[in-house]
């Protein structure tokens, strides 16, 4: 009875909840919409004081890793004219966890950006993804083509999991120091953490019954600073890290539904929106997966940037934002384009 006792008390002790990160309130600044589809959508904006008709749509990676605030070329593109927005996508940030995680499908995210257009009153919109954010531009471009003025893809993940059907397409976890790899690993050691991946596997209604949004996303924004380091060249700037949460659920089933998705390559063929494309000399995503946006999108523009890792801002800020301002306002281009190069030896 006594071997039990201390059993059960081990077995509780080891399921205990994962850690949870207290945030503060929402900055000054961030304002929510509630779209038809049901999502509730932090956002911050700026606007310009003469605007013109296409606003700035930045899309944040992940999925379900969103930033925090405005990007630094925002007070520049709003000098120009351009209204610039950048949200929290569903299940991520401040925005809407959804109680059945079945719901986090890339078609929702692809509803949501539609309802913001709307709700912003745009016509047509500039769209800015960065890493998965690229992916989702694309998806949104192949289904509403005539919804989009340029597209700017800046180290975008690939427009169609399937063309790579291992999975294996770059991760910044094969990057990391010994040091922060094994606390990576430690947290996924964790047993909590092990059933709540094993469920995934199996039931992801049953994972969140078992692990809060609460607790997983904490535990997703763990292993995000495990590697935050890891995505830019060796001699890059460190990351800023931030307090915005991380989106497990959304990040872990939007993937799943990303990986069985119909290819939208052969609808983006046939789409004639200018789009720049920026691939980072030490992006850790395969070629392969960056020269498939130039080969697929008849008006795009490939850029090699020597120096910069995955966040091409923040590896090289100058020539991001001189790329960036001279597409959208149809000026040559800093840079040569570069639909041959290949990646670094």
């Amino acid at each position: 009875l006594v071997a039990v006792m201390v059993a059960g008390t081990a077995a509780v002790t080891a399921f205990r909840p994962l850690p949870v990160i207290a945030h503060g309130p929402a900055p000054d600044g961030v304002g929510f919409w509630d779209l038809p589809t049901g999502s509730r959508i932090a956002y911050v904006s700026l606007k310009a004081a003469k605007s013109r008709p296409t606003p700035v749509i930045f899309l944040h990676g992940g999925p379900g890793t969103p930033d925090e605030g405005l990007p630094a070329s925002a007070a520049e593109l709003a000098a120009l004219g351009f209204d610039v927005y950048s949200y929290d996508q569903l299940g991520a940030g401040r925005s809407t966890r959804l109680a059945d995680v079945s719901g986090y499908t890339v078609a929702r995210h692809v509803a949501d950006l539609d309802a913001i257009r709307k709700t912003i009153g745009a016509d047509r919109v500039i769209l800015v993804g960065e890493s998965w954010g690229g992916s989702l531009a694309a998806q949104y471009m192949a289904a509403h083509p005539d919804n989009v003025a340029k597209t700017v893809f800046v180290s975008p993940g690939p427009i169609w999991e399937g063309a790579f059907p291992d999975g294996n397409y770059g991760s910044p976890w094969d990057r990391i120091a010994p040091q922060e790899r094994a606390r990576f690993d430690a947290l996924n050691e964790e047993p909590r953490a092990l059933a709540m991946f094993t469920l995934m596997g199996i039931n992801p209604g049953a994972a969140h019954a078992l692990v809060s949004d609460a607790e997983a996303d904490s535990h997703l924004h763990r292993l995000a600073l495990a590697g935050k380091d890891a995505t830019g060249c060796t001699a890059g700037p460190p990351a800023r890290p931030h307090d915005n949460p991380q989106g497990f659920y959304v990040n872990q089933l939007t993937n799943a539904d990303f990986a069985g998705i119909p290819d939208p390559r052969p609808a983006l063929r046939q789409v004639r929106v200018p789009s720049l494309i920026m691939r980072g000399e030490c992006d850790y995503v395969i070629w392969p997966v960056t020269y498939d946006y130039r080969r697929t999108l008849p008006e795009s523009k490939l850029v090699y940037l020597r120096g910069a890792g995955h966040a091409v801002e923040r590896g090289q800020p100058r020539m991001y934002r001189s790329l960036l301002l001279d597409f959208l306002l149809d000026r040559p281009l800093a840079l040569p384009d570069h639909p041959s190069a290949q990646p670094p030896k």
